[in-house]
């Protein structure tokens, strides 16, 4: 018998830990976009991992606790290449550009991150929902700096201040929104993407700080 054939089966291989969890989370992703939570079942995730159930339970928890922790991850994933994409030596309109690059880019790099983040942890709502709520007012807070600090270079940096976490809000909506349509629309890349959505609301941004604020006929 070959020194191969001696080696014991994947699903029994030591692993350190870290790998083997990630392992989990990954199949976990997998199968929760596919399927959504209350579908998807953890003989499955065992299969795609290549782990029995008893080591999913032991290392993640139960299938509520595995959910979260795939939410919490994806949620940070996404975060963190966003602020990685966000160059703080140029301007701001150009660091919002690049950073709604980085998002877009991931959204079409992890569709089933994407899937389980945007579409089934707000399904679901409850804790899961809430995760969701602080990633999203975490990207809003780092819009809103960016709004502040362009305001702050023309010299209105009161009114930024006053309007620049709605203004941000909307954005942050819009860039989800825009992140959904372009899942169906994959020949889209991420720079056209970006460029649609400073088209469209940075220089709505522009004008207010330049003082053109719109206001509805009498």
């Amino acid at each position: 018998m070959s020194e191969e054939d001696q080696r014991p089966p994947e699903r029994a291989r030591r692993l350190p830990r870290a790998v083997r969890e990630r392992q989990i989370l990954d199949a976990a992703v997998q199968v929760f976009s596919r399927h959504g939570y209350h579908a998807a079942s953890m003989d499955e995730i065992s299969d795609v991992a290549g782990v029995s159930k008893p080591m999913i339970y032991t290392y993640l928890g139960s299938k509520e606790d595995l959910f979260g922790a795939c939410i919490r991850r994806e949620a940070t994933r996404l975060l963190e290449a966003i602020q990685a994409g966000v160059q703080p030596d140029l301007p701001p309109d150009m660091q919002l550009w690049h950073g709604l690059r980085s998002f877009y880019r991931f959204v079409a790099e992890y569709r089933e991150s994407w899937t389980v983040l945007h579409r089934q942890a707000l399904t679901v709502g409850g804790a899961f929902a809430a995760e969701i709520t602080d990633m999203r007012a975490r990207a809003i807070q780092l819009v809103a700096a960016l709004v502040v600090s362009a305001g702050t270079r023309k010299g209105v940096g009161e009114q930024a201040e006053f309007s620049g976490e709605g203004l941000a809000a909307s954005l942050v909506g819009g860039a989800e929104s825009l992140a959904d349509w372009a899942l169906d629309h994959p020949d889209i890349s991420d720079g056209v993407l970006a460029s649609w959505l400073m088209n469209l609301v940075w220089l709505g941004f522009n004008d207010l700080i330049e003082g053109e604020v719109w206001k509805p006929s009498e």
